[in-house]
């Protein structure tokens, strides 16, 4: 064996005792649940103990487990009276901004260094609120992907994030710039705007080189647009097809803004993984979401929410408050009648259009849409996780999966608003928030 074999086989044994060693030096975290919805979908089980090593999950146990019958330092977290469930899994975010009526007047002085550290700030409000991952559908993508890194590498606490960067759009669509003067609109353009299938596949491309997990298409027109250009149908269906199938070569799925059904069909048809709002969708598009499997994230709560708020912001114009009124009363009809012909539901909010840490009133909306209460959860653990391919490691409590776990004083099965307070927070085996 030579010199250079020898030196790195010594390194590879020291490596193993070092981890070997920290491995046991770490503390468990024992958790009592008073009760505790391990699967969701499945019926939720009384007096169960949860041990979590490290940022894994090692057994979920019958009984309350007495901390002395472990070996290492134990730490007992008591939610003997708590409803005790996964994390749950916010699939449209926006965690860099969030709309406030000197939101126009912030693109001319917020710094993208300034909307990273609002990012930190927002991340932290989501993580407070039960949401241990999400899925980011537009930003910055510097600002994004450095907020994405730092969690991951633990500088900050925030839900782990999956994110797009900025959005493939048509030129003068939802996604471009817009509201401004020309020499703004120039200056401002983002890099992601392409026309026709060759500009949109070398866009496609570039994004996924600087960073994206996911590539977002505007398929539509969108209801935060300064323009009156409705919420039909924007990108052409070659456009579409080339980015999905590109994305898709590259091992990336695609998310699709998409209000109008012709859009929305259109997306669906070209293999989109979800459509994001889905307010017009119709016969047609139930059977193509059928068809496809493709996901659909509902995101009602700006629908609701943001007619409240409207009047006496300069942010919302004319053109936008004539969408938001019109699609508002429309997405949970249409929403509901998709939940009821069983189209696969993945949990959103569009946070950024409401504020950030209200996500768990998306809940109450999608139950009085015809919901029940589990497949509304459902929504946000095992559909979202399995939107996101992450099914191996969240959205259930099982051993070998990540510690991403929240509890509620009272059931969210009896009254779905808890998960509007939620009490306790452990993200990967940490406990960000307990009473």
């Amino acid at each position: 064996m030579n010199r250079l074999k020898r030196a790195i086989l010594a390194t590879l044994m020291m490596l193993d005792a070092t981890s070997f060693a920290a491995e046991e030096n770490q503390q468990t975290l024992l958790i009592h649940a008073g009760n505790l919805l391990a699967v969701p979908g499945e019926a939720p089980v009384r007096q169960q103990s949860i041990i979590v090593r490290g940022s894994r999950i090692d057994a979920v146990v019958d009984g309350y487990v007495d901390p002395a019958s472990l070996a290492g330092d134990v730490r007992l977290l008591d939610l003997s009276d708590q409803f005790v469930l996964p994390g749950l899994i916010d699939s449209h975010v926006h965690l860099l901004s969030e709309i406030t009526p000197q939101s126009r007047n912030d693109a001319l002085y917020i710094t993208t260094s300034m909307e990273a550290m609002r990012g930190v700030y927002y991340a932290g409000i989501t993580l407070d609120s039960g949401f241990t991952t999400v899925r980011d559908l537009g930003a910055e993508p510097e600002a994004i992907y450095a907020l994405r890194e730092a969690i991951n590498q633990g500088l900050i606490d925030g839900p782990t994030i999956f994110a797009a960067g900025s959005a493939l759009a048509a030129t003068g669509g939802h996604g471009d710039v817009d509201g401004y003067k020309p020499e703004l609109l120039e200056l401002w353009t983002p890099e992601t705007i392409c026309d026709g299938p060759i500009e949109c596949r070398a866009a496609t491309r570039q994004a996924i080189k600087f960073g994206a997990d996911w590539i977002k298409i505007t398929a539509t027109g969108g209801v935060l647009s300064d323009t009156s250009t409705g919420l039909g149908k924007q990108m052409t269906d070659d456009e579409m097809q080339e980015i999905v199938a590109t994305a898709h070569n590259l091992g990336i799925k695609v998310a699709a803004h998409a209000h109008g059904a012709d859009g929305i069909n259109a997306a669906l048809r070209a293999g989109v993984d979800s459509i994001d709002h889905g307010t017009y969708l119709d016969d047609e598009s139930i059977a193509l979401f059928k068809q496809t499997g493709a996901y659909l994230v509902p995101t009602l709560l700006p629908g609701i929410k943001l007619p409240e708020s409207m009047e006496g912001n300069p942010f919302f114009t004319d053109a936008i408050k004539e969408k938001a009124y019109a699609a508002g009363a429309a997405a949970a009809t249409n929403i509901g009648r998709a939940y009821q012909a069983g189209v696969n539901i993945a949990f959103g909010t569009d946070s950024a259009v409401t504020p950030h840490g209200l996500n768990g009133q998306e809940f109450r909306f999608m139950v009085q849409a015809g919901f029940s209460e589990m497949d509304a959860i459902h929504a946000a653990t095992i559909g979202a996780s399995t939107l996101l391919s992450q099914s191996a490691t969240i959205g259930t409590l099982e051993a070998g999966k990540l510690a991403d776990i929240i509890a509620t004083g009272g059931s969210p099965l009896d009254d779905i608003t808890e998960l509007e307070n939620v009490t306790t927070v452990i993200k990967g085996g940490k406990v960000i928030k307990s009473r």
